[in-house]
């Protein structure tokens, strides 16, 4: 290492060291370290915002007391007119980590409608892409527990099942990558607090003030519902019993989909059996709703609706071909042929 990386480094150490002399940062910096439990190198994704921030100030510390390599990256997705001018701010903001941050861009048409849902999956295509050129297997997310809390009443609003209301885990994988959420135990204050502290100053997304946005007005009917009442706590509470509920489901899930289906490796299709559709109708749903995301390649599930249009065509017709979620769907005779669409 070259004098000057080496003089870097120890202010950057300094720098860290001191910031954990303050009791409520130390507090906070060992209850991220015991949630993360990781031997691996990583990449951070880093909005800029409050949440990510604090990610990042955490993170350099874990990776440096476990001698990690760690990646960071930030994705413009120039959907605001001063989105390349916010990026190059964030890169200034990590550089008193002494920490290089990579942008990447997306590229292309740029959605009218359905905005965050498509910007979310490019910015995780972008990641994933890049995490597989360096050999990383690992992308942290900056999800706290109030994301978790706007996510359960998004889903109710969609009408989602158990499964979709509590499906917000710590570690998800996808395309082999796995996407880990150390932050689910912290609250937004706690990262606030980091950020301030650390940064003096964040990044203000617009979108988050914008009530045409259906995860802005849930934002605000939390405050509303925290102003009558809610506990937190309580919460917290409800969503670990369903959880408990959650895994008997998944378990009876897994071996549907270990006794009633078979894949092949070598044309890439997965055939369900008869049996497949004859378990309860919760197992069904999940079962198929897994085949179709796993040949799909998709991050998200396609939406309950779909699923249940199709196991009623499955079910009323004993042959027929169609599209769903990214794959060619075949009945022949009392079996599915599931195959990546082309």
């Amino acid at each position: 290492m070259s004098p000057k990386n080496l003089n870097a480094l120890n202010k950057t150490h300094k720098f860290l060291l001191n910031q954990l002399k303050d009791k409520q940062t130390s507090k906070i910096y060992k209850k991220f370290e015991e949630n993360l439990k990781l031997n691996e190198d990583f990449i951070v994704a880093v909005s800029g915002g409050p949440d990510s921030l604090a990610l990042c100030f955490l993170s350099k510390i874990y990776s440096i007391k476990k001698r990690l390599k760690v990646k960071y990256l930030h994705v413009d997705h120039k959907l605001r007119k001063y989105s390349t001018k916010e990026a190059k701010f964030v890169k200034l903001l990590l550089k008193k980590l002494s920490t290089n941050l990579e942008i990447l861009n997306w590229i292309g048409k740029k959605p009218k409608s359905n905005i965050q849902s498509i910007a979310r999956d490019k910015r995780y295509a972008l990641m994933i892409n890049k995490a597989k050129k360096l050999k990383i297997n690992n992308i942290l997310l900056a999800h706290h527990k109030d994301d978790l809390m706007e996510n359960f009443f998004i889903r109710i609003l969609r009408g989602s099942g158990l499964n979709g209301m509590v499906s917000f885990d710590q570690i998800t994988n996808l395309q082999n990558i796995n996407l880990i959420r150390p932050l689910l135990k912290f609250s937004k204050k706690n990262l606030e607090y980091i950020t301030k502290k650390v940064f003096k100053n964040y990044l203000e997304d617009p979108s988050n003030k914008n009530d045409e946005f259906k995860r802005v007005k849930i934002r605000n009917f939390i405050k509303n519902l925290e102003l009558e009442g809610l506990d937190n706590d309580k919460f917290s509470l409800t969503i670990k019993n369903l959880k408990f509920a959650n895994e008997s489901i998944k378990y009876f899930v897994e071996k549907n989909l270990k006794d009633n289906s078979t894949i092949s490796n070598i044309n890439k299709f997965v055939i369900l059996n008869e049996n497949f559709f004859l378990q309860p109708e919760e197992v069904v749903f999940r079962s198929l709703t897994e085949v179709l995301k796993t040949v799909g390649k998709k991050y998200y599930p396609v939406r309950g609706k779909k699923i249940n249009n199709l196991l009623y065509q499955i079910k009323k017709d004993n042959s027929f071909m169609t599209t769903l979620g990214n794959c060619l769907i075949k009945k022949v005779n009392n079996s599915v042929i599931v195959s990546k669409e082309r």
